[in-house]
């Protein structure tokens, strides 16, 4: 049950009864936060005020840690995420976690339902420049369709072959928005986001020779594109991306819906 779904429930048992207020207020105390030993306050009320739950962070966690946090929180949302989990931190965590499963080029652990659905109109094109882009671009997709998007891949179309791209012009065409993941001189965004009728979000990797200085080289790039319409995130953070995707279809949804009222 998700986040929404636990107060209204909540709400509705006290309305008729069938819980005390006493009982309600012990439940909604953990409702905004709720601390995990000594070492995570886990913000509960994240999914009610910006429509994506809290996600879990790896790197300099161990796996108890994470373990802990992620028993904590399947009780108060439908699907779980933790980033950045590498092999052997997940053949520990998957010891302690149910039915935890592993998307090991995305890097991404998540407790998720049999089927997620796609509950958002409109797809999130996500194009890769290079294979060894790869793991950024997976962790966006992954991220993304965990939440409920659509999803197009389009991977190792890189401005070296820049008829890889063209002759794909029609996934392009089909995007909502595009997320376009590129190292190196990180051109391909400034070349998508001339094709594309769509928002378009350059995510630099730390993929390159030594002048690329792990990422800055390709961020700059992006950062001064002379293709309008791109926003940039951070070197590698292919789940900001994702993240910054969908909240555009799910404003794009909203004026939708106020539109038809």
């Amino acid at each position: 049950m998700s986040q929404p779904e636990n107060l209204k429930s909540l709400l509705e048992s006290v309305a008729n009864g069938t819980i005390s207020p006493d009982t309600a207020f012990e439940s909604l105390k953990d409702l905004a936060y709720e601390s995990v030993g000594e070492f995570a306050k886990i913000d509960h009320h994240r999914h009610l005020r910006t429509g994506f739950p809290e996600v879990i962070w790896g790197p300099g966690k161990t796996p108890e840690q994470i373990a802990q946090i992620m028993e904590v929180m399947r009780h108060r949302t439908s699907v779980v995420m933790a980033t950045r989990i590498q092999p052997d931190v997940y053949s520990i965590l998957q010891k302690k976690v149910r039915g935890l499963q592993y998307f090991e080029l995305a890097r991404i652990c998540a407790i998720i339902p049999h089927e997620i659905q796609p509950r958002f109109t409109g797809e999130i094109g996500i194009v890769s420049a290079g294979t060894a882009d790869l793991p950024v671009a997976e962790e966006a997709a992954i991220t993304a369709q965990l939440y409920g998007f659509r999803v197009q891949r389009l991977w190792d179309v890189g401005v070296a072959g820049i008829h890889r791209l063209l002759n794909n012009r029609h996934l392009l065409n089909s995007a909502s928005v595009l997320i376009v993941v590129a190292g190196m001189e990180g051109a391909l965004p400034s070349v998508v986001a001339g094709l594309a009728d769509c928002p378009v979000i350059a995510v630099p990797t730390s993929i390159g020779y030594g002048a690329s200085f792990g990422g800055l080289a390709p961020l700059l790039t992006m950062l001064n594109s002379c293709a309008a319409g791109i926003g940039v995130v951070n070197i590698d953070n292919g789940f900001g991306a994702a993240v910054l995707a969908g909240q555009i279809l799910r404003t794009s949804e909203k004026l939708r819906l106020s539109s038809e009222t």
